[in-house]
């Protein structure tokens, strides 16, 4: 388990004003790593302590503040002064039309990686228009590539737009524009689009292409359920096996844990077996259950093990013993990845809800106690009035 520490962000300041999906989901990877965020919120989502159960908030210090105010303008940028980077997910011009865009920003630090996020980018025919991860996706042809042969796209949650294409890279973007920073002296824009980094998660599939080992076609080729070793099966009790046996040796292994013998199977080399193999392999598979089939697998290298639901993974020995998943705040949730061997991802602080440390950033700003009370009743910032408990 990880050893409370600083961690390897440790110094690192970052702005993130409040946004949904891919923006939070950089915070937190950036607080999980030491980095100190403080999050934007808006004064109108104060007051809801549920606020506080939110996993993907954890790990930073919230100030509710009116962006549109110029007492709460003037917050932001005094902020920017000793931060590192920023994290806005506004549609493009928006942050300009507040007088906190990029160029604001840097007349105050010119030092500072302005990182914004958005589905479609800062232009393009479609940087002004609405969307959300299932139609980045969508166009990226990322989401082509999540189907069974014949069968619509199934959407894989908000996971390949939002979070894989969307907040990770704009982390892989700060982190870089930052080192660049710490040597130039300089600044400047991250442009992270879901579009373009859906987009990227394709590289292999064009390179399989090219070589002509991959088929514009969902669910014919080798790792997309088309081959019967790289499949999910049901199983007896409605649960399901997931199969992986990419390599020779894995699937030998594969075909004796099923009790098969492979001199009497087709040959897997030929796709146009397939269909007979899979049927082959969901006859035996049905004939246990899910925990069953485990056992059998478990320790081997058939590469085939139970699909666990959100609820079951935490609980599972490998996870157990490797603590992937802690209880933080009374929620039980992933932790922190990737890890370090000096200095540790940890978690500290548990999801703020809007406005919970107004008064300590605002302190830290070397604003007074009397300057804090009016700018709260003017309404440009605000404190959490919910019970926290």
């Amino acid at each position: 388990m990880s050893i409370p520490g600083p961690g390897p962000l440790h110094g690192l300041r970052v702005i993130e004003l409040a946004g949904l999906g891919p923006g939070p989901f950089a915070g937190m990877i950036l607080a999980d790593l030491g980095a100190d965020v403080i999050r934007i919120d808006r004064p109108t989502f104060t007051g809801h302590a549920r606020a506080r159960l939110y996993a993907m908030h954890r790990g930073r210090r919230s100030i509710a503040v009116d962006l549109k105010a110029p007492a709460g303008r003037e917050v932001v940028l005094r902020l920017v002064e000793t931060s590192d980077a920023l994290i806005e997910g506004y549609r493009p011009g928006t942050t300009e039309r507040l007088g906190i865009g990029p160029d604001d920003c840097r007349a105050r630090n010119p030092r500072l990686v302005y990182g914004r996020i958005t589905g479609w980018g800062q232009e393009g025919p479609l940087a002004m228009t609405a969307g959300h991860d299932i139609t980045y996706i969508g166009l990226s042809g990322t989401l082509s590539t999540v189907a069974r042969h014949g069968e619509r796209p199934v959407p894989p949650v908000n996971l390949l737009g939002d979070m894989g294409g969307g907040g990770a890279f704009l982390v892989i973007g700060l982190l870089a524009a930052i080192w660049e920073s710490a040597r130039s002296g300089q600044g400047q824009v991250v442009d992270a689009a879901m579009i373009d980094g859906s987009a990227a998660l394709t590289t292999m599939l064009y390179g399989a292409m090219a070589q002509g080992r991959w088929k514009d076609e969902a669910g014919v080729n080798f790792a997309d359920t088309g081959s019967p070793y790289y499949e999910v099966y049901e199983c007896a009790d409605g649960r399901y096996l997931a199969v992986g046996a990419v390599e020779g040796p894995f699937y030998d292994e594969l075909v004796a844990g099923l009790g098969l013998d492979r001199a009497e199977l087709a040959d897997r080399n030929d796709p146009a077996n397939w269909p007979a193999l899979k049927e082959q392999f969901a006859s035996v598979i049905r004939t246990r259950t899910r925990d069953e089939w485990a056992r059998i697998f478990e320790s081997t290298d058939a590469c085939a093990g139970p699909v666990l639901t959100l609820t079951e993974a935490p609980e599972h020995p490998h996870n157990r013993a490797r603590h992937t998943f802690v209880e933080h705040g009374g929620v039980i949730q992933p932790a922190p990845a990737p890890r370090f061997q000096r200095t540790p991802a940890t978690l500290r602080r548990t999801p703020p809800a809007p406005g919970d440390d107004t008064d300590e950033v605002l302190h830290d700003l070397g604003y007074s106690e009397s300057e804090i009370e009016a700018m709260i009743s003017s309404g440009a910032v605000a404190r959490d009035t919910a019970p926290i408990g």
